[in-house]
């Protein structure tokens, strides 16, 4: 289906359901929890606290139905309230997570890299990094918006994105980078 019948349909249901029609609603839960979900799961790295947000997100946008304006704004206020709780989420968490990672799949995406060694390595460095840093990694490379969009939904300046990425892959890679003698072989 197109993007724009397919906004025209999310318009549609998005206007039934602030007029009470819970089955739109339900619809509008169905085309977006995939989202709202891998954002909580790549942040957070459990699947339990990530079902939690998604969850709390969407009882949110239940009782803020009203202030939606379209299909877009939707699209926009669902990743923005999903950032937020995970970031809020994982400071109350203390960055540490409660479940090996061993045995789960990942949600949205597919890994292109196939040793489970090197994954876990990643997830670990990459939990090590601080919330903001953090999280736009997982938008730009996860959720795959650009830094414009990263921007808008983290009230940054493009330039501080653009900057956080470039400082965020630079610690990544000195953290998966081992020295031995003169030689550095990176592991990635």
């Amino acid at each position: 289906m197109p993007n724009g019948q397919q906004e025209d349909l999310i318009t549609a249901s998005l206007k039934r359901a602030i007029q009470g029609d819970a089955a739109a609603f339900a619809d509008m839960v169905t085309a977006h929890q995939a989202m709202v979900f891998s954002i909580a799961w790549h942040y957070l790295q459990d699947r339990s606290l990530a079902e939690d947000v998604a969850q709390e997100v969407f009882l949110e946008l239940y009782q803020n139905l009203e202030a939606i304006q379209s299909a877009s704004h939707l699209t926009y206020w669902l990743r923005r309230v999903s950032v937020h709780r995970c970031i809020d989420l994982g400071r109350r968490r203390n960055h540490r997570r409660e479940q090996a990672m061993d045995g789960l799949p990942e949600p949205a995406t597919e890994s292109a890299i196939g040793d489970p060694a090197l994954m876990a390595r990643l997830r670990e460095t990459l939990e090590a990094l601080p919330e903001k840093q953090r999280m736009v990694i997982i938008l730009r490379y996860q959720e795959d918006l650009g830094p414009a969009e990263i921007a808008e939904l983290l009230h940054m300046p493009v330039n501080t994105v653009k900057s956080t990425l470039h400082r965020s892959i630079d610690d990544l890679r000195r953290k998966l980078t081992r020295k031995l003698g003169d030689l550095r072989y990176a592991i990635f």
